[in-house]
């Protein structure tokens, strides 16, 4: 039995960058042997064991073949007779397909050394194209790792699996995994970059062809990142590529937020006092539990505004209470309206400021 560190987290080493997981691959054993040892088995598909001290994930050597479409049409076959060479013949990318032994030397078999020197992103062998999903994985790599190029051939698989439509045959929660991932990366645009270069962002990007990605520094995160789309895409086009990809509600909100009401609000000192209310109802300002603030700041980023003097505002519309209607004998209908009116004033009254 040989146990070997694998993928990211020796391309990381080489990096000089943190590791923040350990994978490993065992080349030689069996399932009954590994929980001979103590290993506690997990894995549905193939054998994958964790650890009985440090609980990390130790999965047998492995060989897969295509049976179906899309990214679980797989068998795999994991026994004592699979190669260490066999097994990293499956991964992705030659930065990942790289392992170290025991005694510290690092076997690369595809040239993964070469291409982390190069910053070259490039895929090991034909068997990339039987996994739609590695159009988006390489995609979010050049996220992950801007200063580092798709190698020409990969660009030209990926652009061969997108014109066969293979990006179809993925489930929208693989496909959202990935994007979260890339919205949280160094450089979230290159994600996109690299999809419209491969042609493919159809059909699941398809609202974003022909546009320019572009990202405020001042926005962090997967979810104000998201949502800042809604200001490039408007709120029709951003509800379908929301709901296309499942984002979660959040996610939705608040981009569907920015697509109907974000310009309006980049613009309330000029806007009518009816609309900059409703825009700010419909954030959420004068509800207990919601917060309009990441709204807000995704507006400030996206238009270079200084929205400090609208949250001002905001707080004189929140003292605006129906304790004062309801002693005038004011509810129901008549109460709402009259607390509308009386925001509405106050937002006169603001922009003739």
């Amino acid at each position: 039995m040989d146990i070997y560190l694998v993928g990211g987290a020796v391309r990381d080493e080489l990096l000089g960058r943190a590791v923040r997981e350990r994978d490993w691959v065992v080349v030689g054993a069996t399932p009954e042997a590994m929980k001979a040892l103590g290993y506690r088995q997990v894995g549905r598909d193939f054998p994958v064991f964790l650890h009985p001290e440090t609980q990390e994930e130790y999965a047998l050597a492995r060989t897969e073949r295509k049976t179906g479409p899309g990214h679980t049409g797989f068998v795999c076959h994991a026994g004592p007779e699979v190669t260490l060479e066999e097994d990293l013949l499956r991964r992705d990318l030659t930065i990942n397909a790289m392992a170290r032994a025991p005694d510290g030397s690092i076997i690369d078999a595809f040239g993964g050394t070469a291409d982390l020197k190069q910053h070259r992103l490039r895929h090991v062998s034909p068997a990339f194209e039987e996994d739609p999903l590695r159009v988006f994985r390489v995609a979010r790599f050049a996220a992950q790792l801007p200063e580092f190029e798709v190698a020409p051939e990969t660009i030209e698989l990926m652009r061969l699996m997108a014109a066969e439509n293979q990006l179809a045959q993925l489930s929208a929660e693989r496909v959202w995994q990935e994007l979260r991932k890339a919205l949280s990366c160094a450089s979230p645009v290159r994600f996109f970059e690299v999809l419209s270069q491969a042609g493919a962002l159809s059909p699941w990007l398809a609202e974003l062809e022909g546009l320019a990605v572009h990202f405020p520094s001042a926005l962090g995160g997967p979810e104000l990142r998201f949502g800042s789309l809604g200001w490039l895409l408007g709120d029709q086009q951003m509800e379908a590529l929301s709901r296309r990809l499942r984002a979660p509600r959040r996610y939705q909100r608040l981009s569907g937020l920015i697509g109907r009401f974000g310009r309006g609000l980049a613009i309330w000192q000029r806007a009518r006092p009816e609309q900059v209310l409703a825009a700010l109802q419909a954030l959420g300002a004068f509800s207990a539990g919601r917060d309009p603030e990441p709204a807000l700041r995704i507006v400030e980023a996206c238009a270079d505004v200084d929205l400090r003097p609208l949250r001002h505002l905001t707080g004189e519309l929140n003292a605006v209470t129906a304790s004062a209607f309801q002693d005038q004998g004011l509810a129901g209908r008549a109460l709402g309206e009259a607390i509308d009116g009386a925001r509405i004033e106050l937002i006169r009254r603001a922009q003739e400021v």
